[in-house]
């Protein structure tokens, strides 16, 4: 799929939303609570115009008892995709709009994903140093694979910056 990368968009919240409501009358009580992460959800990011969702779940298990459905409304239906613990679906086909990552509650990937979102919410400055690294490496690569991979180093570096900073505001 090719790279397309947006400036940050209001609308994006809205999305978030409004899927979180259609999901609602899908798995009803198996939610828990909906999260926007990725970078669709700090304001100021450039970011591909897909909106990364959380829905954190009582039991991870009962969900793939609704891929059937979600296969049958148009969603991707992805299984783990490479996360232990994870089931993944994403929406809009080449042109991906949603991607909705189910975790159950305690799944250390949850804290992770949250924390490097607020870290970025609350330091602009770092949003704006991966804004421009996502810039440079779209101009480099035509593929959201060669991409993602290139961007991996990257957000792994920030990820542990974040979870310092996390760790440093807990101890106060």
């Amino acid at each position: 799929m090719k790279v397309r990368l947006s400036d940050f968009s209001e609308c994006w919240a809205q999305m978030f939303h409004d899927e979180s409501q259609f999901l609602k009358t899908i798995f009803g009580d198996e939610i828990i609570i909906f999260e926007h992460f990725g970078s669709t959800s700090v304001k100021g990011m450039m970011a591909k115009p897909v909106i990364d969702m959380m829905c954190i779940v009582k039991d991870i298990e009962k969900i793939d008892s609704f891929n059937e459905k979600m296969d049958f409304l148009g969603y991707d239906v992805a299984g783990e995709l490479g996360i232990p613990g994870r089931r993944l679906f994403r929406k809009g086909g080449e042109d991906r709009t949603h991607h909705i990552h189910f975790y159950q509650q305690n799944n250390p990937h949850i804290e992770r994903h949250l924390i490097f979102r607020d870290y970025l919410r609350t330091y602009p400055q770092e949003a704006a140093k991966y804004s421009d690294f996502k810039k440079q490496l779209a101009r480099q690569f035509d593929d959201t694979r060669e991409y993602s991979m290139a961007k991996k180093h990257f957000v792994k570096e920030m990820e542990q910056k974040a979870l310092l900073w996390f760790q440093k505001s807990q101890q106060k």
